[in-house]
């Protein structure tokens, strides 16, 4: 695939649409529809809804990317408003598509995937709860403003609660256990108003899942993730299969890393510390990292390598961590342009090559998948997604040597396999604590925190939170926006692990046909549900049989062999 005419990311403009424009623009397109033209009415839709997602997405970025400003802010506030606006009128033109007695041509005119999804979107909105996603949009971003207002003084230093991570993963335990303390105070003196913010959340989704006919938000809420060939059965069978087949093995392993460090207790302060010499850690900042990340791009394929660099001199990367940034990072798309925009939080520890590496994943697919007839398929489900992503990091390992140093490169290795083992169990409890949750959302919030206790000791059972008290209390899980702002996500990431240890195993064997392999999957987008595209990647399906014990113990034989 060329590269283009490069294009700036500071050329990208979207008009700001209004209800006047809304009503106006799907009248156009109701009138196509009326009078026969089918084909156009869905050309003219998919448009339309590239030119709002695109114009969404911008508003979002500028947000996350100042936290503070306030015409970020007020446009993000508008933009909340006037989307389920748009969404009531992009239901009812799916809702008379789908109810057309021609179904061969909708299905001709938009793709047979891309109209099991609107089956799917229909069943998740009607104007009666249009004020409920409103409020919805806004407890999200008070949490992400809260969140983002983190400043904590350690080591004569004013942090954000990205820039804590090196102390984190401190070699000095004590430095360690000060930056965990401190973070947990942070979180402890502002429980009262997240638990507020996440009990809003729960009622209000509860509140719109009844209107729209469902007994609580779980049905509601895995058609808003486009789910559509497993369900909750399929899920608890996953995580089951966690707590039998990780669980264990990370107990294992956690008692041998505190034999290895001498320590008395693995406290939730040491879980992130991995390598006795300690965490390896990028060769330099973040102009190093950019630089070195080209390098290896260079080293793995032409075509990654001239995406990224047009991305880089596209100024289409936002890395360095900042006062007032959101948190985390992330990936999103301009469905008009077709090119994507990777945002993280650079803080010099090896976490900073797992988000270039991740989030460039998502990029390298949004890309691949552009010129998909829908923009249904340009993006696919997120457990499909984080197969991109987490396959890309596991990909990047033989080029660790330009990342880390040569000397260094096996211990990243080693430690980044490592990190997947805990990561499934933790995303496994995450996803058991959601489901109780919206299945009883009358919850109050000392109960919320006594189930997350119970379902952390079922599946990390090795945590301990010391003299932590909001931790001890069940508070931790306040920390992962996903529960807050996109909910029943977590378990996409162990779903994606899954396959993509399988990724990682073929390279193994032969590097040059898995990248090829996952090359083609990158463009296959979003085009078809989850199974099928697993499938179409001759992968095994998470839900099969042994699939994770055999992809667990390949990670388990490589850290016992090396």
């Amino acid at each position: 695939m060329d590269i283009e005419t490069p294009i700036r990311f500071s050329d990208i403009t979207a008009a700001t649409p209004t209800r006047e424009t809304l009503e106006r623009d799907y009248a156009a397109i109701n009138a196509l529809f009326d009078d026969g033209d089918i084909a156009e009415a869905a050309a003219r839709f998919d448009r339309l809804r590239r030119e709002i997602g695109t114009w969404g997405a911008l508003v979002e970025l500028r947000f996350q990317q100042n936290t503070d400003d306030a015409e970020a802010k007020a446009a993000l506030d508008y933009r909340d408003e006037l989307l389920p606006t748009a969404q009531n009128h992009e239901t009812g033109l799916k809702q008379r598509m789908l109810a057309h007695d021609d179904r061969t041509a909708i299905v001709n005119a938009a793709g047979a995937h891309a109209v099991a999804l609107w089956e799917l979107d229909v069943g998740t909105f009607r104007p009666e709860i249009e004020a409920d996603l409103e409020r919805e949009a806004k407890l999200s971003a008070r949490y992400t403003e809260l969140t983002a207002s983190v400043q904590i003084e350690i080591d004569g230093r004013s942090v954000n609660y990205e820039g804590m991570a090196p102390y984190r993963e401190h070699l000095d335990r004590a430095l360690r256990h000060e930056a965990e303390r401190k973070i947990d105070g942070f979180f402890g003196e502002n429980a009262a108003e997240l638990d507020q913010i996440y009990d809003d959340l729960v009622k209000l989704r509860h509140g719109m899942a009844r209107k729209l006919g469902y007994d609580n938000f779980i049905a509601l809420g895995y058609k808003r993730m486009r789910r559509l060939d497993y369900g909750p059965d399929d899920v608890a069978r996953y995580r089951d299969a966690i707590a039998a087949h990780v669980t264990p093995l990370v107990a294992r392993l956690m008692e041998q890393r505190r034999e290895t460090f001498g320590w008395d207790k693995v406290f939730v302060w040491d879980e992130r510390i991995v390598d006795p010499l300690g965490n390896p850690t990028p060769l330099g900042g973040h102009d190093e990292l950019v630089a070195a990340g080209q390098a290896m791009y260079d080293r793995m394929n032409p075509e990654i390598a001239a995406f990224y660099r047009a991305m880089n001199e596209g100024g289409f990367l936002d890395l360095k961590n900042r006062p007032a940034k959101g948190n985390g990072g992330f990936c999103t798309g301009f469905d008009t342009v077709g090119m994507p925009f990777i945002f993280a939080n650079f803080v010099g520890t090896s976490g900073d090559i797992d988000v270039l590496t991740h989030e460039m994943g998502h990029a390298f697919q949004y890309f691949s998948s552009r010129s998909l007839p829908s923009v249904d398929y340009v993006t696919p489900g997120m457990e499909s997604a984080e197969i991109h992503s987490m396959s890309f990091e596991l990909l990047a390992h033989p080029h660790a040597d330009l990342l880390v140093g040569e000397a260094a490169a096996d211990r990243y290795r080693r430690m980044h396999l490592t990190d997947i083992l805990p990561s499934l169990p933790r995303m496994a409890c995450l996803d058991h604590f959601q489901h109780e949750i919206y299945a009883n959302p009358d919850m109050t919030p000392a109960e919320r925190r006594a189930t997350w206790r119970r379902l952390e000791r079922h599946y990390t059972p090795w945590r301990d939170y010391g003299d932590l008290a909001n931790g001890a209390d069940g508070g931790w899980w306040q920390k992962v926006l996903h529960l807050y702002l996109m909910p029943f996500y977590m378990i996409d990431y162990a779903l994606a692990q899954c396959c993509a240890l399988q990724f990682w195993t073929r390279s193994r064997k032969n590097y040059q046909v898995a990248l090829e392999d996952y090359i083609a999957l990158c463009r296959r987008g979003g085009s078809a549900p989850f199974l099928e595209l697993v499938r179409s990647a001759g992968l095994i399906s998470p839900f099969e049989p042994g699939a994770l014990e055999d992809s667990v113990a390949e990670v388990s034989r490589s850290l016992l062999s090396s």
